[in-house]
């Protein structure tokens, strides 16, 4: 039997920087990852393919925002466009691989390919294909992270009803899709297909897209997915899913349509159906009763602040213990949880975690909100620099880019930023640094930034609402 300091179990981002964080301290570290490569659904299945994707869409598409009569390339070969364009993904995954694989081997991290499962709350078991292999830790570390969500009540064929796993496996593109779930992954691959001239419906039982983020930057999303062509069916909840044949005169008489039936009675049809309608915790062969553990009915493992199970040698991290659910916070999570297993002292900032969708636009925010702050009674005024304002959005043709401050009352202390349009998740970050140095309005009115660049929102929008300040 192995023996190590950490087991971790997932090789996802939580589950890198955790077994990096923990063999820069010195510890012997195992990682035991069920797929062929390292990684983990981030970057084969979700974050990265989806905003390689993303990027690629914009390469070919983007030209024709700026320059007047740039026809696109890939309009006479509809057939092979996506996977013109997932190849183009798919050289970013490798290299990401190869990436991620040697900064963990690099640092002495021994990698065993096979399925993690627990024997007791010290003894983990791997079946891969080299047999079945168990490692004794002292610690261990969860990082399974999730899978999409899906219904028994619909039948996944991976060609015509797809979840986000299956996207750039589509053997072309199709001309119309039904978007099931308007949360991030739904808006994100909606807005994506119709920047590429498939005509999306994006169904959302809620009364708007990502009720979450600040409601004027969503109008505005949603403003702009109508202008692509997006038809957003809010309110309207989906109670079937099913396979009909095509209309007589169709072009393909062998080609299904699929079929979605609202609750309000309509129905709706088209070549394709995205179902993304949350996510399921990858617990169910983890065999967490063995070490005492269980998980809630969307396969998520509940944690202290300290990301310890009720098994305190077991941590954790990631898209398995649910909210937010991002790349970014499962790093530090992991990174943190690692810290405190060795005790080491971590310093933690919830508050400061930004938020990115990526859309198109892409959408990113940080801090407080309208109406969290409303309803907590802490007054507040709002300062908005618009990109059409600035020569960086007019160099960048963006006429819906926007940037929001929302400055404290009475310290002028920035509490929140929110923000849409072009490079809006490197934005945020500005932001982001001057709320955590308890930075004023007043500081972003003084500072001096480059010319021509987006960051000069942040002075547009400072002066903005310190202007409104006046008059209170």
């Amino acid at each position: 039997m192995r023996h190590c300091d950490l087991c971790v179990i997932g090789s996802g981002p939580g589950g890198q920087k955790a077994a990096i964080q923990a063999a820069k301290l010195g510890k012997d570290v195992v990682l035991v990852e069920k797929m062929d490569s390292v990684g983990g659904v981030a970057l084969h299945t979700g974050t990265i393919p989806s905003k390689a994707l993303r990027e690629a869409v914009i390469a070919v598409t983007g030209a024709r925002n700026i320059v007047e009569g740039v026809t696109d390339e890939l309009a006479s070969s509809r057939d092979d466009r996506l996977q013109r364009l997932t190849d183009a993904c798919k050289r970013v995954i490798k290299i990401e691989t190869d990436l991620i694989r040697s900064q963990l081997l690099g640092n002495g991290i021994e990698i065993i390919h096979g399925h993690g499962s627990f024997l007791d709350a010290h003894n983990v078991q791997a079946d891969g294909p080299r047999g079945v292999e168990r490692i004794s830790a002292s610690n261990i570390l969860v990082a399974v992270g999730t899978n999409p969500a899906r219904p028994r009540d619909i039948t996944f064929d991976k060609e015509k009803i797809i979840t986000s796993d299956e996207v750039l496996h589509l053997p072309k593109l199709p001309r119309t899709m039904i978007v099931v779930g308007g949360g991030v992954i739904g808006t994100e691959y909606a807005s994506m297909l119709a920047a590429l001239g498939v005509r999306v419906t994006l169904l959302e039982a809620r009364p708007r897209l990502l009720e979450f983020i600040d409601p004027e930057i969503g109008e505005a999303l949603q403003y702009h997915l109508r202008q692509m062509g997006c038809t957003l069916r809010l309110g309207e909840k989906v109670v079937k899913v099913s396979l009909i044949d095509p209309p007589r005169g169709a072009r393909s008489v062998d080609d299904k349509l699929v079929q979605a039936t609202l609750e309000s009675g309509k129905t709706l049809v088209a070549d394709c159906l995205l179902y993304s309608i949350g996510r399921q915790g990858a617990t169910a062969g983890l065999n967490l009763q063995a070490a005492g553990l269980s998980a809630d009915e969307r396969g998520r493992i509940k944690v202290n602040q300290n990301f310890q199970t009720s098994a305190p040698n077991i941590y954790a991290v990631g898209d398995v213990i649910g909210f937010p659910a991002l790349a970014s916070t499962s790093m530090e999570q992991g990174r943190a949880a690692a810290l405190h297993m060795f005790g080491e002292p971590v310093e933690q900032q919830p508050d400061l975690v930004p938020y990115g969708i990526y859309s198109i636009p892409e959408i990113s925010m940080v801090g407080w909100t309208e109406d969290r702050l409303t309803k907590e009674a802490v007054p507040y005024e709002s300062g908005i620099a618009q990109y059409r304002e600035i020569a960086r959005g007019q160099l960048l043709h963006d006429e819906i880019g926007m940037l929001k401050l929302l400055i404290h009352q009475e310290t002028h202390c920035i509490l929140g930023v929110h923000a849409i349009g072009t490079n809006a998740t490197e934005l945020i970050h500005i932001g982001q640094a001057v709320m955590a140095f308890k930075g004023t309005a007043e500081y972003l009115v003084n500072a001096v930034f480059n010319y021509p660049t987006l960051a000069e929102c942040y002075k547009v929008a400072a002066l903005n609402g310190l202007n409104k300040l006046k008059h209170v």
